[in-house]
């Protein structure tokens, strides 16, 4: 869409332009976990390479699962090296293993690293080459063996998602890379897993996910299915995001905010993010910095920069986060939805500006010389300059 189309649109017009809308198998419920043994036979699963993280074996759903494919005569390969913001060398050393094991399929136990760096590695396996070759869009040219992701966080969608961000180390960066060759086969999406999560992580996941929502629904590359999802996640989360985190063991509320996320993923999968996600994806890699309070941070901060390109979507988004429209002029709305939002945060205990988080004014100008070049921005609906990120990321100083 053309810069300030979203703004000619009338309220009640839809979007006619060409759109695909591409999203794996999903099955979402209590107990969805339990089906994986009946997928991996569907997907032809003789051996599989189950990719987790060492901090799932802290709670029940590794082992719950391991149980699972022994008991369905399913052997499998179990590699945990993964970080947070999961680093190219793991991606290669996990490949390395997938090839030696004898494995055919791919499983993903575990939040937004654990399933990037399961898609890094199916990458590899099947295109034999360093996992950097494939940044950008659809440099994919040989599809992944079978990917069966379940997640245990309500925020990344990676197991939704076209999308895999992988940490080039030594460059300390993120890259994004963005095919329809790494949306996985089939994800289990079971809220149940979510009652383990502990208080900040929920915060920090739940506003990724609202990240998504707000960057899928003024992204240029927006349509009439994406906005449906975006909207009803913004929706759920702005609801239920602080009682699920005063309530850890409500299976309702954690089925809404886990809801929320699918909904969020299926929209930024297919419109794409903005110029929330390129900043965090440079702070990511620069300073490993946690991804969803990155977002946290820097959303309200995008929310302002963005308004006046994208105002009658913004104007959705008020409505939709209860906040009265009528007869107000846009500064006065933009400023509440940017209040709001930062208050969102604050309530549920995201209170670090990126200073507190370790950022020194003199890493402005690294993080906006990288961050300019990550994909997310080419659906920003305001098209920034490294001097416009260099000025955000300042001001959330």
């Amino acid at each position: 869409m053309s810069k300030n189309q979203n703004n000619l649109l009338q309220a009640d017009d839809i979007q006619l332009e060409l759109r695909k809308f591409v999203a794996p198998e999903y099955i979402f419920g209590v107990d969805a976990r339990f089906l994986v043994s009946n997928f991996c036979k569907q997907l032809g699963g003789k051996k599989v390479f189950l990719v987790t993280d060492s901090g799932l074996a802290a709670t029940p759903w590794l082992s719950e699962l391991q149980d699972n494919l022994l008991q369905n005569s399913i052997e499998y390969q179990v590699f945990s090296s993964v970080s947070p913001n999961p680093r190219d060398f793991e991606v290669m050393e996990g490949a390395d293993i997938y090839q030696r094991s004898g494995c055919n399929l791919i499983l993903a136990l575990g939040g937004g690293s654990v399933m990037d760096c399961a898609k890094g590695i199916g990458i590899v396996s099947t295109n034999h080459k360093s996992i950097e070759k494939f940044e950008g869009v659809d440099k994919i040219n040989y599809p992944m063996p079978p990917l069966i992701c379940i997640p245990t966080t309500a925020g990344t969608a990676a197991d939704l998602s076209q999308f895999a961000i992988i940490n080039r180390y030594d460059q300390k960066y993120k890259m994004a890379i963005i095919s329809k060759a790494t949306v996985p086969d089939v994800a289990l999406v079971d809220p149940v897993v979510l009652t383990t999560m502990d208080p900040f992580l929920t915060a920090c996941t739940g506003m990724d996910a609202l990240s998504h929502a707000f960057e899928a629904y003024v992204s240029n590359a927006s349509s009439a299915f994406t906005d449906l999802y975006a909207l009803e996640a913004i929706g759920l989360i702005n609801a239920n995001l602080q009682t699920s985190i005063e309530r850890p063991t409500d299976i309702q509320l954690r089925g809404r905010i886990m809801l929320a996320s699918l909904y969020a993923g299926l929209a930024f999968s297919n419109a794409s993010l903005g110029c929330v996600h390129s900043m965090a994806h440079s702070l990511g890699g620069y300073l490993d910095l946690p991804h969803g309070e990155c977002n946290a941070i820097l959303l309200p901060h995008v929310v302002g920069y963005n308004f006046n390109e994208a105002t009658i979507k913004y104007k959705a988004i008020a409505n939709k986060l209860g906040i009265d429209v009528d007869g107000k002029p846009l500064s006065v709305l933009k400023k509440q939805v940017v209040d709001y939002v930062a208050r969102l945060s604050k309530s549920i205990g995201i209170v670090s500006t990126l200073g507190t988080k370790g950022v020194r004014p003199d890493f402005v100008r690294e993080l906006s010389r990288k961050a300019i070049n990550d994909p997310c921005n080419a659906t920003n609906p305001r098209v920034p300059t490294q001097a416009d990120l260099a000025a955000i990321y300042s001001e959330a100083l």
